[in-house]
């Protein structure tokens, strides 16, 4: 019985691309004018509540603590264990956090090894 590797249609590429985007046009808007804006910066550290600072102060922690690096890197991992569209997704979106906001080592790991998924055999379905 021959296995087939791991395969998307047309509709999870297209999903792919629309999440893909999505997520990095969404890090982009964080970290050029949310992060790096010393307009908001010194909003935010003179005691501003809003929910641009909430989501400001949570994501400086997260990449400062490299969880968006490690997280696309564990998922990346479990993909090539056994390749799935919905890993593939998630450690797409934790790796384009990881590139656009600070981690680029451990994501670019991880976007070689959600590459390397392609080659392991697609999982039997019974």
């Amino acid at each position: 019985m021959k296995k087939h590797p791991f395969r998307l249609t047309p509709y999870q590429v297209q999903w792919l691309l629309i999440v893909g985007f999505l997520t990095v046009g969404y890090a982009l808007y964080l970290r050029y004018l949310a992060i790096e804006l010393s307009t908001v910066g010194l909003a935010c550290d003179a005691g501003l509540q809003s929910m641009l600072c909430k989501t400001r102060l949570l994501m400086t922690y997260l990449f400062r603590n490299s969880v968006f690096g490690i997280a696309a890197v564990v998922i990346a991992v479990l993909h090539v264990i056994r390749p799935s569209i919905v890993l593939l997704t998630a450690g797409l979106v934790a790796a384009g956090f990881g590139i656009v906001l600070y981690n680029i080592g451990l994501s670019g790991i991880a976007i070689g090894l959600l590459i390397l998924g392609f080659a392991r055999p697609a999982p039997a379905t019974a």
